[in-house]
């Protein structure tokens, strides 16, 4: 949110982790972040990397090792839930470890990202369906099985 005309990541700089993840997809995601190569200032985020599985996550660990000697100036981020602080990966990482706390207010973090997601020229695209023809949009419930 430093730089508002900064692109957001793109697809290949992110890895939303879920307990199916494989080490398959873990190892990609790591070579693509530690393997030095011409392609910028990417800066690579594991989301929720404290819900892969042990294998996984031994596997990761393991790869990394390995491959961040062949690169120091490699940018990486690793986020976890807090209260699954103890899991493979938020142990194995623990020197590293940086608590944070939301430093932008949220209304100005939902402009940050109203920005960057709004479709420029309205057409009949499913963004016509969200409001102010966003590209993304949350439908949550308060009930469960109401339809959405």
């Amino acid at each position: 949110m430093n730089s508002p005309e900064q692109p957001l990541p793109m697809f290949d700089e992110v890895l939303l982790c879920t307990p199916q993840t494989t080490a398959e997809q873990v190892g990609l995601f790591l070579r693509r972040c530690l393997i030095p190569c011409s392609r910028g200032e990417k800066i690579y985020t594991m989301l929720y990397a404290d819900e892969l599985s042990y294998d996984v996550s031994c596997r990761a660990e393991e790869l990394f090792q390995d491959l961040q000697r062949y690169n120091s100036a490699y940018r990486l981020v690793i986020l976890c839930n807090c209260e699954r602080e103890h899991s493979y990966i938020p142990s194995a990482f623990s020197q590293y470890k940086v608590h944070m706390i939301p430093q932008r207010p949220r209304a100005e973090v939902q402009q940050y990202l109203q920005h960057h997601y709004r479709v420029a020229q309205p057409s009949s695209s499913a963004a016509s369906v969200f409001k102010d023809n966003m590209c993304v949009g949350i439908v949550s419930s308060r009930r469960a099985g109401v339809g959405k």
